[in-house]
């Protein structure tokens, strides 16, 4: 049998844990994940984009399990009443190819973004950091915020939204979820970022946008440019990369997704597993601008389906089902469309 996870049960699991708690393990198991990325089998996302978003599969495996994700991104579906994002995936067996989880991610994707931006940060970003802005202030702003300020230290988030009911949104949640948390609002993306130490963009047009400029950037700035995440959608202006220190999570995607798409071939960057593994230097000194250049990538998924199905069978959350069927007589499938058909009699004539 297959273990179940749908929205409210994730939204039960993450409570179990405590919302902060689950974003802090999370960073972990990505961490010890990404230590061991010469162990995974490794893929660009599959992609199939249209006028208004793109559908994608994400794949990883290591030699125990193999993991993928269905997501969309579509920035006109909140005029529809639906959500940018949507998703869900599958944790499966090797050696034998059987599903182990079917689990919701799109309450969990929201979470492994902040627990990827916390992982980046946490090498990346000088010490003593205390502001940081948020421009874009969507669906997952409220879980940056918290990741960085249960995490990372940072009091005070200084909000910007070209939609003001997105800020008021987020500024609401927060000061239900972190009281302890001073947020400003900012009349435009300039005066948020006005000495912030972390400047994190996640906006959702699929548009080659320029949300910072080189002018808006301090010494010592650690940038957490999460928006850009498909060929033609950007929010950096290439100057801002070109006087960075540039990190990514797999190169061959983030040259065609990231912001680095609008440089070069041969634009320097530095792989952030290499840096978590102790192989290479991050930030090099106190006024160096740092770059997370983060489109997402497949192992995040897997490292928190990992989580999830560990979480989900201690606290005993979830329920099976038959996702595929049962093997009483592994040679003989036909005989399942009969028991179909029985089940079906027996559920009208209840």
């Amino acid at each position: 049998m297959t273990r179940f996870i749908d929205v409210a049960t994730m939204a039960d699991l993450v409570a179990e844990c405590g919302l902060e708690t689950f974003l802090g393990d999370l960073a972990d198991a990505l961490a010890a994940d990404f230590v061991r990325w010469p162990e995974f089998d490794k893929s660009a996302r599959v992609a199939s984009h249209s006028e208004v978003g793109v559908i994608e599969l994400m794949p990883a495996a290591d030699r125990q399990r193999y993991a993928f994700k269905y997501v969309n991104g579509h920035p006109a579906n909140t005029r529809r009443g639906l959500y940018t994002v949507m998703a869900f995936g599958v944790l499966a067996d090797v050696d034998t190819g059987w599903p182990v989880l079917l689990s919701e991610l799109t309450l969990a994707t929201a979470l492994r973004t902040a627990a990827t931006s916390l992982m980046a940060a946490r090498a990346l970003a000088r010490p003593g950091v205390r502001r940081m802005a948020l421009i874009g202030n969507g669906a997952q702003a409220e879980f940056q915020a918290l990741a960085f300020h249960a995490h990372l230290g940072i009091e005070e988030i200084v909000a910007f939204d070209v939609d003001p009911a997105a800020t008021d949104k987020l500024v609401r949640n927060l000061a239900q979820a972190a009281p302890g948390l001073r947020v400003r609002r900012a009349a435009s993306t300039r005066e948020a970022v006005r000495g912030a130490d972390i400047v994190t963009t996640i906006t959702a047009d699929k548009t080659r946008a320029t949300i910072l400029t080189p002018d808006m950037i301090e010494p010592g700035m650690h940038l957490n440019a999460v928006g850009g995440d498909c060929p033609g959608k950007t929010e950096l202006h290439a100057d801002v990369l070109r006087a960075a220190r540039v990190f990514v999570e797999y190169e061959p995607q983030t040259r065609i997704e990231g912001d680095i798409q609008q440089l070069p071939a041969d634009f320097p960057v530095v792989d952030l597993w290499r840096v978590l593994a102790g192989q290479v230097e991050g930030r090099q000194r106190a006024d160096q601008v740092t770059v997370f250049d983060s489109v997402g990538f497949a192992l995040e998924d897997f490292s928190t389906l990992r989580l999830v199905a560990a979480r989900a069978e201690a606290l005993g959350l979830g329920e099976t089902i038959e996702l595929v069927p049962s093997a009483d007589d592994p040679k003989d499938l036909f005989r399942h469309t009969r028991r179909g058909r029985a089940r079906r009699a027996l559920r009208r004539a209840a």
